[in-house]
């Protein structure tokens, strides 16, 4: 994806503009990312905290993910809207939901997350690399 791009809840109350590019696209399987986004997978895109602009203020809540370690989700409190994950694992980075982009023509998911944790009827693409959890970086 090009950057700057910009994106947001369903309603616009949160609005965001990203000043580079994704430092990754990818989907997750985990549990939590099933649950928290009501589909066998949660796809998005990671940034640096510091390349985000955000406008609104997003509810949040906290979870212990399949790692064991803290993450926080962003929503939209109005229209709730998944759209922010920042973990304790990965601090100054951040996962943005791809529906929540305004253009979504650009992104393409490099890797499968957490696929341990898969539905076993989801169809994993051939071209992208497996991870039974999360790789190390």
């Amino acid at each position: 994806m090009n950057a700057p791009f910009s994106g947001g809840c369903a309603c616009g109350a949160i609005r965001y503009v990203c000043l580079r590019a994704p430092l990754a696209m990818l989907n997750c399987h985990c549990l939590d990312c099933q649950r928290s986004s009501g589909a066998p997978f949660a796809s998005g895109f990671i940034v640096a905290d510091s390349d985000m602009q955000v406008t609104g203020t997003p509810q949040t809540y906290s979870v212990h993910g399949n790692s064991g370690s803290l993450a926080i989700r962003s929503f939209c409190g109005r229209c709730g809207s998944p759209l922010f994950t920042r973990g304790e694992v990965n601090p100054g980075v951040m996962s943005v939901r791809f529906p929540t982009l305004d253009d979504a023509s650009d992104f393409q998911p490099m890797l499968d997350i957490w696929t341990a944790s898969a539905q076993p009827w989801v169809c994993l693409s051939q071209i992208i690399p497996h991870y039974p959890e999360s790789p190390q970086v």
